[in-house]
């Protein structure tokens, strides 16, 4: 990876709000069980003998959602900044690799997302204990519910990327995004097939183990993202 590239990525970002957008999501996220505790925590307490366990479960239960809606303004906000000031051109035209602009992209974008989850996995941990909840800490539960959906949920990202670099009218990529959310708010209530990528942030599969959605999406994950950037590569810049 380019060190130039990913400074000149950082530059762009600056004042763009993307920043902003990578705190609001987890924030916003343990904000919801913040109005959840204060108006019910008795009645909330009642419904399981784990309090952090319970816990934790009710944060993770909204994260999938606003993992994928990020990964859907981040990924439109990145591509968008080439687009409206028609510099996709120029950024080729560097003595720089195709390949090494869409890895730089990629690299900016997961670990803005990861590093969303590390705040996650740090509000979570702080309302908690603000809640004095008793028994001890779930550290490893809470890891788990904090990381897994974002490695889960790579594949979601790789595709989000590849289809915003080579798509001329970015509302192609906003459509499949919405639908993405779509499906992701919907299969709580209706659980979609296993082999649908917008499932597996919600850990949810037919064996009830959450570390096969996490291997499922770094491997599908790592090939979406090897085939957008070839196709990226051979591809004529906008």
């Amino acid at each position: 990876m380019n060190k130039e590239l990913l400074s000149s990525e950082l530059l762009k970002i600056k004042r763009k709000g993307f920043w902003l957008l990578t705190v609001l999501g987890p924030f916003g996220v343990v904000a919801l069980q913040m109005m959840n505790y204060a108006y019910r925590k008795e009645y909330l307490l009642k419904q399981s003998t784990n309090d952090w366990e319970y816990y934790i479960l009710n944060v993770s239960g909204f994260t999938p959602f606003a993992l994928v809606l990020g990964m859907v303004i981040l990924t439109s906000f990145l591509t968008s900044i080439e687009n409206e000031t028609n510099t996709w051109k120029k950024l080729i035209s560097l003595p720089v690799s195709k390949a090494s602009v869409y890895i730089t992209k990629f690299t900016l974008l997961a670990s803005l997302l990861f590093l969303s989850s590390v705040l996650l996995m740090l509000f979570t941990l702080l309302y908690g204990i603000f809640l004095d909840f008793n028994g001890e800490i779930l550290h490893v539960t809470l890891f788990q519910y904090s990381f897994y959906p974002y490695f889960a949920s790579l594949p979601v990202l790789a595709l989000q990327l590849w289809i915003s670099t080579v798509s001329k009218n970015q509302a192609v990529p906003i459509t499949i995004g919405v639908i993405g959310v779509i499906l992701v708010l919907t299969n709580s209530y209706s659980p979609f097939p296993d082999w649908i990528i917008w499932k597996w942030p919600s850990l949810m599969n037919q064996w009830d183990k959450p570390i096969i959605n996490v291997v499922l999406g770094i491997i599908v994950g790592c090939l979406i993202y090897i085939v957008g950037m070839l196709d990226f590569i051979r591809r004529d810049v906008k």
